[in-house]
């Protein structure tokens, strides 16, 4: 970063606002869980229900609780109008203009508390209910509606049911658990600062660019405009106006709009603060998983019993080292003192020393310092040992240099988990008289999270061995088949015999000291559900790889049937949590939750490979289908596919709204590694 550009990152940090944007994005990402939770008000007479309260019902009331304070305490805001008021406030300058219009001044939230507060509602439900006596504070998000709506009073015509459908998708890409962490989110505020300094730059010099934020900018962008009283005061000291939030344009082809603003914002961001504009974890995501066809009201009760109080017996059985896991994003920057005479593109292999389970082979990136086009490289790997960064040519294919890098010394030592800086590599013996050749390497991660349990099942003759990614013996499992019945024994690494599962006479298992009972569920096999738990979790497995384990590289892949998805329904996921992964194929599992799940899921492998062992046996043995019922459609497929992520394109990287000479979330990420999150 050369001083004019450092002048003006200070001139942009100077930029003043008056909300709390780390506190807020927070309550932020929490309110957006709820509306998820609640998925009715993203579309259909939920929705039209809730657009026609909140005009008639919800900004009534708050027009006379901000002319003059109608109770001692905050106004509580019911859920589905806060959602539809969030997505209105959202158009800051359609929402001034509305208010302004109909209340004669700008409806703003202070002293109101977010529907996510736990405290302060019974104040707020006793005002409604004097206001609007037929109508209840709490929208029922089962019910069906007429649309036939009243209209008691003057209202925006803004189109909210457009607005919402646009915001909808916004939470998948801002719900990776590191958006929470203080560090990122500190960060983000500053490259916010750094976002309206730009436009305000362009404004100056009359220079036309549509703007495009990344999703960490994105958020904060929101958040600010949340508050839309200290939104307008803190634009317009800063801008000289307010500042137009525009999401109308979703289209991430390129070449189109959203493409070409965010390459002209990237360029525009690195030549004015000379550091690097993409970073990890803020990228565009993709689309979202495919949703399951089913949620937590659809499953029927009498699968699971409430009485039941969850068993951690099993929990202390098996000893498992949890590791972490960050998300790192390279770009090769510049390169410089090339020995003369060097033709052909280079390029650049990256690999761990120590590999690890995450990266345990190489990525390559090309170099294109030179061009107008952008690369850069993602990946997983965990927050320790060294990056081996090797510059290699392609013609004639030749390592030029290398050089490593300890990933605890960036980790500790980057507080902005960003950095950017020369390194010279060690030549290739063939170059040693050459000068050493340098190359400037920016580097941007999340915080490290803890990562899944990587479990891999070995098949003996008599047992089945389970080991971590270390190879380290967790537990061995064998099958003993009496004449009235069939247990699971386990034998742990200290020796213990435990008798872990037993078959019922109803055809399923009981798994001991969990309180779980599995079962096929066939009366659901057209969700391509294979079966489920009773017991005090509402557990049930798919087939494929579904929600957090689902593959989101736009083909439809050829060998899901070598996997299966265990999920869970509950109040916090309604929808479904991904919890494991079952690799039929390569016998791998992967647990994506807490311990006490570690052993259910080994258990649950195991007689799955049982009965898929037992399936092809029958086939091979009558030359037709069968099998138990807990595999039931499961099958084997020739190898026409590989089960490891393939490097691919990150296409648009950006957000998804934007202004004219201000933002609009797009861009397009050439190369780097597709990766699940």
């Amino acid at each position: 970063m050369e001083r004019g550009q450092e002048l003006e990152w200070e001139e942009a940090q100077k930029l003043a606002i008056s909300v709390d944007l780390v506190t807020s994005a927070k309550q932020h990402l929490r309110f957006l869980a709820e509306v998820d939770r609640n998925r009715t008000l993203y579309d259909g007479p939920i929705l039209d229900r809730a657009i026609y309260r909140y005009k008639h019902y919800w900004l009534p009331l708050l027009g006379k609780h901000t002319e003059s304070t109608i109770l001692e305490g905050p106004l509580v805001v019911p859920l589905d109008c806060e959602w539809i008021w969030h997505c209105h406030k959202l158009n800051p300058v359609r929402y001034k203009a509305d208010c302004e219009e109909l209340y004669g001044r700008i409806l703003d939230n202070k002293n109101v508390m977010s529907a996510i507060s736990t405290t302060c509602r019974r104040q707020t439900e006793e005002i409604w209910k004097r206001m609007y006596p037929y109508e209840p504070y709490e929208l029922n998000m089962s019910s069906q509606f007429l649309k036939n709506f009243i209209n008691s009073s003057m209202s925006t015509h803004y189109d909210l049911v457009s607005a919402v459908k646009r915001q909808s998708p916004f939470f998948y890409q801002v719900s990776g658990s590191h958006m929470n962490d203080d560090v990122f989110l500190e960060g983000a505020v500053a490259r916010y600062k750094g976002f309206l300094h730009l436009i305000k730059r362009n404004w100056e010099n009359s220079k036309r660019c549509f703007c495009v934020p990344t999703y960490d900018i994105d958020l904060i962008w929101h958040t600010h405009q949340l508050y839309p009283v200290s939104y307008c005061k803190d634009v317009m000291a800063a801008l000289g106006k307010i500042l137009e939030h525009d999401d109308t344009d979703s289209d991430r082809t390129k070449g189109k709009k959203l493409d070409t603003g965010f390459s002209r914002t990237t360029k525009q961001w690195e030549d004015m603060f000379g550091c690097r504009y993409w970073r990890a974890g803020a990228m565009y995501r993709g689309q979202p998983p495919s949703p399951l066809g089913l949620n937590l009201s659809q499953l029927d009760n009498q699968w699971w019993d409430k009485k039941m109080v969850p068993s951690n017996e099993n929990q202390d059985m098996v000893s498992l080292h949890r590791k972490t896991v960050m998300e790192i994003m390279i770009e090769i920057v510049g390169v410089k003192d090339l020995p003369q005479g060097l033709k052909g593109s280079l390029f650049v292999t990256i690999n761990k020393k120590q590999p690890d389970v995450f990266l345990n082979n190489k990525r390559n990136i090309s170099i294109l310092c030179n061009t107008k086009e952008k690369q850069a490289i993602v990946f997983q790997c965990e927050p320790k040992g060294d990056l081996v960064i090797e510059l290699m040519s392609y013609s004639p294919i030749k390592t030029l240099g290398t050089t490593s890098i300890s990933l605890k010394g960036i980790v500790n030592s980057v507080s902005r988990l960003y950095a950017e800086e020369w390194f010279d590599l060690v030549p290739d013996l063939t170059l040693a008289d050459s000068k050493p050749i340098s190359v400037r390497i920016a580097f941007s991660f999340t915080p490290p999270i803890l990562a899944h349990y990587m479990v891999q099942m070995v098949r003996h003759f008599k047992y089945h061995c389970f080991t971590d990614e270390a190879n380290n013996d967790i537990i061995s499992l064998q099958m003993r088949d009496y004449q009235t019945r069939k247990e699971v024994i386990g034998l742990t690494s200290c020796g213990g015999t435990h008798v872990l599962a037993a078959e019922s006479a109803e055809k399923g298992w009981f798994l001991n000291n969990s309180h779980w009972w599995f079962h096929v569920h066939n009366e659901l096999n057209e969700n391509d559900i294979a079966f489920g738990f009773k017991g005090n979790r509402k557990v049930i497995v798919f087939r494929g790889r579904k929600l957090g384990f689902e593959i989101n590289d736009g083909k439809k892949l050829k060998n899901e049937e070598h996997f299966m998805t265990a999920v869970e329904f509950s109040m916090e996921y309604p929808y479904g949590k991904a919890i494991a992964l079952f690799n039929l194929k390569s016998a791998i599992i992967e647990i994506s939750e807490e311990e006490p799940l570690v052993v259910p899921m080994i258990i649950l492998a195991f007689l799955v490979s049982e009965s898929s062992s037992n399936c092809e046996k029958s086939c091979n043995n009558e030359g037709k289908g069968g099998g138990e019922a807990i595999t039931n459609g499961i099958k084997d497929s020739p190898p026409d596919g590989e089960d490891e992520i393939k490097s691919s394109n990150c296409g648009g990287c950006g957000g998804g709204c934007g202004v004219s000479c201000g933002g609009s979330c797009g861009g397009h990420c050439s190369g780097g590694d597709a990766y699940r999150n």
